[in-house]
């Protein structure tokens, strides 16, 4: 992506005062600390859910050093005990601001199954020790920084506040939230990798400028009273002219306060020419623009569509759209569904607009979310994973064993961000589509850290990866043209003509890694996007012959049409073409090798009869899955705009759009997950129900042609325990019931 021109990058800033100090062998957890590095304070406190591991792979070991190489003194709150206000006083008060996270994962994903279950352990703690960190960290935190010192500056950020910056659907509470901003108190809130904002954040802060005056850092959002314009040159657009929607039972005034009542569902189109690029229908892909030819040479003139695109481009930098309040999207589903599509179709960072969400709780109060932030080039990519980090758990710790660390502490991420647009997937939301990629040689430095100052490593390179491991340097053919786009997915419904797909430099970077002196083996353990891989047999050929250490772990989710165009996902038929390239070069090769595959068991727009037809597929395929995966609804993502609405946001909401078939009932979502484990005995009576009622007992049996045996082995059998499908939408649970539940 091209940088706008007034980005300023992240090695451009003049160094704080305290630069003076030097560089930390680990940023300070005490008093103590701060003492031997002749600190009286700490210009900025970084509070965060997970043990402090100094290593880029942890949010908060990153921005720490990063602030620490502008100049200021940073402090770290690891897993602090939220029960008191003391432990946050424990670095004294910071000179600018706190950072608040929750950790490198959403703290009620971490805490919970998706069966809402409390998991038995957590990754990012000494020993895996669990509940070292409370529910909903983000808003616990900020309140007890709020508590220690009245005054002082917060800021949230990371993945959990990312995701819950406008109101949302919470899983673990059957509701829909309002943003963290109202709940947690903080002044501001940086979503998305924040380095440029909070770089920024710092030197004008550090300047004098009040918190409360910073309203321009693309990335962030901050409450707002109501009808608040950063100048008098700003429009407001409502979202229903973006995108109309439908409701699905009448309503007096369902955009209430509008200055008068919109018509009726049916009655109101799509806005004939909606705002700028309307020739940029959502979710389309941007053309390139059209060039003109001179009769009399071949000179290109600058076509005037550009020019008026310009104009349009300077238009959407000084509108706002405002999606419908917090109160609406609570109390009305397709509201809600049209929301997320708003929003979700406004987060390319070239032409994104800003959003304004009222929370109503308090009269006058809004959400203002500035546009997502600008990618870091290459160079900046480099800086930020090249800084000084001590690639290790803070001495504190001890030789206690921290999960996340044993599995990362050979790996290293080449890139951010992810094109796929898979609905159930927050990356998106999180990182962003535009991939950011590191120069191939701060990659091989890296390897060379790892091999030299790394303890146990024995010439074996875990992963070189990141969200997808063969996006590396993929791009949209032209810069204008990614800057236009509003299509939620580069690669579905298929791969996009202008995205492009050489994985040349990959295949040169693998060479290259594993030519280095005492390194063994490269493997690569991060996800594979295979429908881009197919179109590289060199790359598929390079990673089959010399980087999978047996068994390399692909995700085709599913195989049946419904859910997989609810997912965004390939057809299974994409599968096959890789499996048939893998096994080729595995043969070539000499090595036996298999695949890996990963599925997703009641994901919204998969029926009993989907889950049937690839629990067949995964037995005619030989497949026996030890671990699998039911759909978890995260905070902002498509899917569980689904999963709340049945609605599909993926087209536009309206009163007779596309409904969707979800799973919400704790008994069909075990049916659902036993289909992809049908070879469990313990799973055959509930299996034998289900197909009995759906007409399928011609595969109870004993023979290659059944699913599952007629017989039940002594001790195996769980009991089946019926209950009573509730009357309404695929059997949600009415709001009596859900309280009579919890």
């Amino acid at each position: 992506m091209q940088l706008p021109p007034e980005t300023k990058l992240l090695t451009a800033y003049r160094k704080h005062w305290a630069h003076r100090f030097g560089v930390s062998p680990f940023l300070p957890m005490t008093r103590a600390e701060m003492a031997a590095r002749g600190w009286d304070a700490c210009d900025i406190i970084l509070v965060t859910g997970d043990a402090y591991i100094d290593h880029p792979s942890f949010g908060m070991a990153l921005i720490g050093r990063l602030l620490e190489a502008q100049g200021f003194r940073v402090g770290i709150l690891s897993q602090p005990d939220w029960h008191s206000v003391e432990p946050f006083r424990a670095l004294g008060r910071p000179a600018l601001f706190y950072g608040v996270t929750a950790g490198n994962m959403d703290s009620m994903v971490n805490r919970y199954t998706a069966d809402r279950k409390i998991r038995s352990d957590d990754a990012y703690t000494p020993n895996a020790e669990p509940g070292k960190r409370p529910d909903r960290a983000v808003v616990v935190y900020a309140q007890r920084c709020r508590e220690a010192y009245p005054g002082c500056a917060v800021v949230v950020g990371s993945i959990e506040a990312s995701l819950r910056r406008i109101a949302h659907y919470d899983y673990w509470s059957d509701t829909v939230r309002r943003s963290v901003l109202p709940d947690s108190k903080a002044d501001l809130l940086l979503f998305g990798n924040a380095e440029r904002a909070i770089v920024e954040l710092a030197h004008r802060l550090a300047k004098g400028e009040p918190i409360g005056e910073i309203r321009d850092l693309r990335g962030s959002a901050f409450m707002a009273p109501s009808g608040w314009r950063p100048g008098e040159d700003w429009t407001e657009v409502d979202s229903t002219e973006v995108d109309t929607p439908g409701a699905t039972h009448p309503h007096p005034d369902p955009y209430s306060p509008l200055p008068s009542p919109l018509p009726a569902s049916g009655e109101r189109g799509q806005a004939s020419s909606p705002h700028p690029l309307a020739g940029e229908g959502p979710g389309e892909r941007a053309t390139a623009p059209e060039t003109k030819v001179s009769p009399h040479n071949t000179a290109t003139i600058f076509p005037l569509r550009q020019l008026k695109l310009e104009a349009r481009r300077a238009e959407r930098a000084h509108t706002v759209i405002r999606l419908p309040s917090y109160e609406q999207v609570k109390a009305d589903p397709v509201l809600y569904a049209h929301a997320s599509r708003t929003f979700h179709l406004e987060s390319n960072p070239g032409n994104a607009r800003a959003l304004v969400q009222a929370h109503g709780e308090q009269a006058g109060r809004d959400v203002w979310l500035n546009p997502p932030p600008v990618p870091l080039t290459t160079p900046e990519m480099d800086y930020v994973y090249g800084l000084p980090y001590a690639r290790a758990p803070h001495p504190a710790y001890g030789k206690a064993k921290i999960p996340a660390w044993e599995m990362i502490r050979f790996s290293v991420n080449i890139m951010r961000g992810c094109f796929g647009g898979c609905t159930f997937c927050s990356i998106t939301e999180h990182e962003g589509r535009i991939i950011q990629s590191r120069s191939e040689e701060s990659i091989l430095h890296e390897i060379e850290e790892i091999r030299d100052k790394t303890p146990g490593f024995t010439g074996v390179v875990s992963d070189l990866g990141g969200p997808t491991a063969n996006m590396y340097r993929l791009q949209c053919k032209d810069a204008r043209i990614e800057q236009a786009c509003r299509r939620l997915s580069c690669v579905y419904p298929d791969i996009c003509p202008n995205m492009g797909t050489d994985h040349g430099p990959l295949v040169q970077l693998y060479r290259k890694a594993r030519a280095l002196p005492g390194i063994k083996k490269v493997l690569i353990g991060s996800g594979l996007r295979y429908d881009l891989a197919v179109r590289s047999p060199e790359y598929v050929k390079e990673l089959v012959t010399h980087h999978v250490g047996g068994y390399l772990k692909i995700a085709p989710e599913h195989t049946e049409t419904g859910p997989l165009s609810k997912m965004m996902k390939p057809g299974i038929g994409a599968y096959d073409r890789f499996k048939a390239l893998f096994e080729k070069f595995s043969r070539e090769a000499g090595k036996e090798q298999y695949l890996i595959p990963y599925f997703i068991a009641a994901h919204p727009g998969t029926t009993d009869e989907d889950m049937l037809a690839l629990a067949l597929w995964l037995k005619k395929n030989g497949f026996r899955l030890d671990q699998v995966q039911t759909f978890l609804p995260t905070p902002l993502a498509l899917a569980t705009a689904m999963y709340h609405t049945e609605k599909n946001p993926l087209r536009k909401v309206t009163h007779t759009a596309e409904g969707v078939e979800v799973v919400r009932g704790g008994r069909q979502r075990k049916l659902h997950k036993a289909f992809l484990r049908y070879h469990d005995p313990e799973n055959w009576p509930l299996l034998r129900e289900a197909l009995r009622r759906m007409g399928r007992a011609n595969l109870i049996g004993g023979g290659r042609q059944h699913l599952i045996p007629a017989f039940q082995p002594a001790g195996t059998a769980r009991p089946i325990v019926k209950t009573a499908r509730p009357a309404g939408r695929s059997g949600k649970r009415t709001p009596g019931q859900r309280s009579a539940k919890r």
